[in-house]
């Protein structure tokens, strides 16, 4: 089939990386110009993604881009003395398999995976999906199928389905390039406070550092495009936190780098419509930042792709890739519901209750920590239980584990 998918970010390129081995004639479709450098955060792939990247021949690479980040120290809001805490096990308590990445590279080695079979349209944006698929700059073009890949703020998403349910978590993220002298590799120190957190980071191959922002907040008004209007509210909600915050954030002056969104979980439970379909996301997005949602991009990529390739019902396939999906869909939202509360505490109690909490796993040993975690599938070990099962093997005839 000829299949066009629309982002070229994370699920886009491992959708048409898989499809293409499956196939399909594919092309992508990039709003941006080139493919997306903004800057933008450190983002988690667990064993079930890390498993996938694997047999796409990536990992080694993905693993020397980590970000090698192995130590938080944190100053409380009131207190003279910082606390620090052993990153490493608590990813030890959440996955067997584990890397943390910055986003653009991991963007950057999944779209060069696929630029020699995958046709790549930058620049140009779906503007309308019939017999034909319209766009903004070239010409109408036939597809068998479209996929939705472009994130929160899909546009064909808007185009297929309209407004869909939305549940704003209360919090708001944002992600600031500074200069590399402001953060240590290895190492993300910050400012944590009721309803605030700031902390700045770096890694041994980034030229730059990268300030993260997360706020307690009510819903805010502004346009997910109006950077200045962005700016402004993020100036307001770290005003008086900590000098060392304020310096960060005289660089929101200058050009650099610059995010910022609300974590949004979308509640739709459906992802296709006739020859529509969503994935990541532009589908289930549990959260930024809360809910696992690159691994889980990675994961519903795969399995699309891999339940296109059993038949050429497609309906059938977008059920089946619907039902395999919306129990690890529906869990991550749940997680990620209680993951900001705890990441953001509103409270001095809150506060105190995470550093301490933080202080206990740090203090405990590895060997104890695993063990422990195990026994709470649908908690900090919930995106280690995403199965992956192998369509290829399956396309053989050979039943899958």
């Amino acid at each position: 089939m000829r299949i066009l998918v629309s982002g070229a970010s994370i699920a886009g390129p491992v959708l048409a990386y898989w499809l293409t081995r499956h196939g399909h004639e594919v092309t992508v479709v990039e709003r941006s110009p080139v493919l997306r450098k903004t800057g933008g955060h450190a983002v988690d792939l667990f064993k079930p993604a890390m498993d996938i990247s694997e047999r796409m021949g990536v990992l080694p690479r993905i693993e020397a881009l980590a970000t090698g980040t192995t130590r938080l120290t944190y100053l409380r809001e009131g207190a003279r003395k910082p606390i620090s805490a052993d990153v490493t096990k608590f990813f030890a308590a959440a996955s067997d398999r584990h890397v943390e990445v910055m986003r653009d590279d991991l963007s950057e080695i999944y779209y060069e995976a696929t630029r020699a079979d995958v046709e790549y349209v930058f620049g140009d944006s779906i503007t309308s999906i019939g017999d034909e698929v319209s766009f903004e700059v070239g010409a109408p073009r036939r597809f068998d199928l479209v996929i939705g890949a472009d994130g929160l703020h899909s546009n064909v998403r808007r185009l297929v389905f309209g407004e869909v349910e939305k549940t704003f978590v209360g919090a708001y993220l944002a992600v600031l390039s500074v200069p590399r002298s402001l953060g240590v590799p290895g190492e993300m120190t910050g400012h944590i406070g009721p309803g605030r957190t700031a902390a700045v980071y770096s890694a041994r191959h980034l030229d730059d550092a990268r300030a993260v922002f997360l706020f307690r907040s009510p819903e805010l008004s502004y346009h997910h495009r109006d950077v200045a209007r962005q700016k402004q509210l993020l100036r307001e909600a770290f005003a008086g936190q900590h000098h060392e915050v304020d310096s960060w954030l005289k660089h929101l002056d200058g050009d650099a780098a610059f995010y910022f969104d609300s974590i949004t979980q979308l509640q739709g439970d459906t992802w296709s419509r006739g020859r529509v379909a969503l994935v990541g996301d532009a589908a289930y997005c549990p959260g930024p930042a809360i809910g696992g949602s690159t691994s889980l991009a990675v994961l519903g990529a795969y399995v699309l792709a891999g339940e296109l390739s059993a038949g050429s019902d497609f309906e059938a396939a977008f059920t089946r890739y619907e039902d395999e999906m919306r129990g690890i869909v529906h869990d991550s939202r749940a997680f990620a519901l209680g993951a900001a509360k705890t990441l953001i505490p509103s409270t001095t109690l809150g506060v105190r209750a995470l550093v301490r909490g933080a202080q206990l796993v740090t203090s405990l040993p590895s060997w104890m920590i695993r063990p422990l975690a195990k026994l709470n599938s649908k908690g900090v070990r919930l995106h280690d239980s995403m199965r992956v099962k192998d369509y290829e093997r399956q396309g053989a005839g050979v039943p899958a584990p």
